[in-house]
């Protein structure tokens, strides 16, 4: 007991039978949504979300590691990250970033966890911070506030994007579970996301983690604009 799996690993370990190891993930505020255009209700008392640090690379090493699930870039050294935050954007306080990873498929363009109009996206990125007022992952998971997770889609070009030189280079060193690599150096997170004249679109609901245990303590906030990536990155 205590497996879980993606469809494309084995159907019999698959997100219709996570609730069997934890009830959570039958719960009435999953993740992730469709994301339906038409049913969307604006909400011009959000504003713009302030990044704070996202523009510095910070000293220390950022370690690169394949869970077997996922490919995860921790962002902190021994506790959350002080200086990297998010705030505003009507998020109920101050958000300290944690760690961000992957989800991709195939160029066939099925990677990402959310959906836009019933489609998926061939990559999605999740950038997840940490409600200051807590200490610990454990317990902001406890609380609806808890977290506050970026989401980020990514649409193929031509173009490589050389922001995701780094990473990409990580790697290849992390192809089996349980493998992890320090990058070769930080970098500015900025670099990843959208630029910044097109990051006040956004899509904001109250749900939960989208793996085991499904905590349903997460503020997404999912942006409209997509990352360019290059074919052969994905």
């Amino acid at each position: 007991a205590g497996q879980w799996c993606y469809d494309s690993q084995d159907p019999q370990c698959g997100p219709s039978h996570w609730k069997e190891l934890k009830a959570t993930c039958g719960g009435n505020k999953q993740s992730p949504v469709n994301i339906d255009r038409r049913r969307l209700q604006r909400d011009g008392g959000l504003g713009d979300i302030l990044f704070e640090g996202y523009d510095q690379a910070p000293p220390g090493k950022w370690r690169l590691t394949n869970n077997g699930h996922t490919v995860m870039l921790s962002l902190v050294s021994e506790s959350a990250s002080e200086h990297i935050a998010i705030s505003g954007g009507g998020l109920p306080g101050r958000y300290r970033a944690v760690q961000l990873h992957f989800h991709w498929g195939s160029l066939a363009g099925n990677g990402s966890e959310h959906t836009l109009d019933g489609r998926q996206l061939p990559m999605e990125m999740h950038i997840v911070h940490m409600n200051a007022k807590y200490q610990t992952l454990a317990e902001a998971k406890g609380h609806p506030n808890g977290l506050a997770v970026l989401g980020f889609f990514f649409q193929v070009s031509e173009t490589t994007n050389t922001n995701y030189n780094t990473i990409v280079a990580g790697l290849r060193n992390v192809s089996h579970a349980g493998d992890s690599v320090d990058l070769a150096s930080t970098f500015r997170l900025s670099t990843l996301l959208p630029r910044a004249g097109r990051l006040s679109g956004y899509y904001r609901y109250q749900g939960s983690l989208t793996t085991p245990d499904c905590s349903e303590a997460v503020v997404w906030t999912v942006f409209e604009e997509p990352v360019e990536i290059g074919r052969e990155q994905v």
